[in-house]
C-alpha cells in the first residue's frame, strides 16, 4: 500500500500543487495544503472507488482542503490578502521577470465561478473536461461549454487591461 501510494505522489503531486497554487497564489499555504491533501488521500485511499481518476479525486480533496482552509480563516476574521502579504526578495524579483504572468493570474482570480474554478482545474490541474465535470457533478459538455465562455471572458479582460 505505501509502495502504491507513492507511486501516487510521485506522478500526481507537483500538479496538484499548480492547482492549489492557482487557488490561493501562495507558495507555503500550497505546499500545506498539498500535504493536508496527500495525508487525507493516504488515509481513505481504501475507500477510493475508482469513479474517476486519481487526479481528480486528489484534485477535488485539494479543493474542500482549500475552503476549509478559507472557512477557518474566516472564522478568525483575517482576509486572504492579509494571510499572503508576506513576500520574500525571491518572490518579488520571480514577480517582477513575470510581470505579464502575474498579471494573466490576477485577472484568473477576478473570474467569477465556476469560470475561474474550471479554468484553474483545466489549465493548472491539467484536468481532462470529463475529469472537470466529475469534479462538479455535471457533464463533460458542461465543463468545455464553461471553459469556452472562461476563455472568452480572459480574453475581454486581457483587452480591457492592455495586455493584449
Amino acid at each position: 500500500m505505501d509502495e502504491d501510494f507513492n507511486e501516487i505522489y510521485r506522478l500526481y503531486a507537483q500538479k496538484v500543487y499548480r492547482y492549489i497554487y492557482s487557488l490561493c497564489r501562495d507558495k507555503t499555504l500550497a505546499e500545506d495544503i498539498l500535504q493536508d491533501t496527500m495525508l487525507k488521500a493516504l488515509d481513505n485511499i481504501g475507500s477510493f472507488a475508482g469513479g474517476c481518476s486519481v487526479k481528480t479525486w486528489l484534485c477535488s480533496i485539494a479543493r474542500n482542503e482549500y475552503f476549509n482552509h478559507l472557512k477557518k480563516s474566516d472564522n478568525k476574521n483575517v482576509s486572504l490578502d492579509e494571510n499572503t502579504s508576506g513576500k520574500s526578495d525571491n518572490a518579488e524579483e520571480r514577480a517582477i521577470s513575470n510581470l505579464s504572468a502575474m498579471e494573466i493570474l490576477k485577472l484568473v482570480h477576478a473570474l467569477e465561478e465556476p469560470f475561474r474554478e474550471i479554468f484553474t482545474l483545466r489549465f493548472y490541474g491539467e484536468l481532462k473536461f470529463s475529469e472537470i465535470g466529475e469534479v462538479f457533478g455535471k457533464s463533460e459538455n458542461w465543463a468545455r461549454v464553461n471553459f469556452f465562455r472562461a476563455r472568452e471572458k480572459l480574453a475581454q479582460m486581457l483587452e480591457k487591461e492592455d495586455l493584449i
